[in-house]
């Protein structure tokens, strides 16, 4: 079975606005479809994704089928905008319901997020990329998510101009580059985890 991805583009625009996220993590889905990583993204401000730090929040919140595509997948990708100079209100509204994973395991008591990596994409046209990923990076890593080296790419205009990612007639060299090496090691380390998965935790 080929791995699987999973990427929940958090900007803040609904389908089917132009996103420079959603063009940021379909580079990075193309880039995993080369080492044979078969990956879907989705628009958290698509769904009713309710409040709160459980897995289910009940009547009318998406949550739990987004849950169930992400322990589904191998490899997750976290995208977010820069806004303030911080992740976006959706994309902290997703770390709070992964929350959920501190208190759920599986029959040999790991987290039922093991086993899987993360990576993360952020764009915008001020400065914050990487306090977005050191924030995003330390969350998932809570939850249980393995990070690769490299694990991370974004792309950040000029500060107090209108150019956006989405906009670019080509990716700078570097942001390429980022995205690359994201793809390979996320690939590499779902591979292995796939083939030895973490021990059992000792109670």
């Amino acid at each position: 079975m080929p791995l699987k991805a999973l990427a929940i583009n958090c900007t803040l625009k609904a389908s089917p606005a132009e996103s420079s996220c959603d063009r940021l993590i379909s580079e990075i889905l193309a880039a995993l479809a080369r080492h044979g990583v078969v990956g879907e993204q989705i628009r958290a401000a698509d769904f009713n994704i309710k409040p709160g730090v459980t897995s289910d929040e009940g009547e009318g919140d998406d949550w739990p089928k987004i849950r169930k595509q992400i322990l589904d997948a191998d490899i997750f990708i976290l995208g977010s905008p820069i806004w303030l100079g911080h992740h976006s209100s959706i994309c902290q509204r997703v770390l709070e319901r992964l929350d959920a994973f501190l208190e759920e395991t599986d029959d040999q008591g790991r987290m039922v997020s093991y086993g899987r990596v993360a990576g993360v994409a952020v764009v915008g046209n001020e400065d914050g990329a990487h306090h977005i990923v050191a924030e995003l990076f330390q969350g998932l890593n809570d939850v249980g998510f393995t990070i690769p080296a490299n694990a991370c790419t974004y792309w950040v205009g000029e500060a107090m101009q209108g150019d956006d990612y989405k906009d670019l007639d080509q990716a700078p060299e570097t942001t390429q580059s980022a995205t690359k090496a994201l793809a390979l090691n996320c690939a590499h380390l779902a591979t292995l985890l796939k083939q030895n998965q973490y021990p059992e935790q000792e109670s």
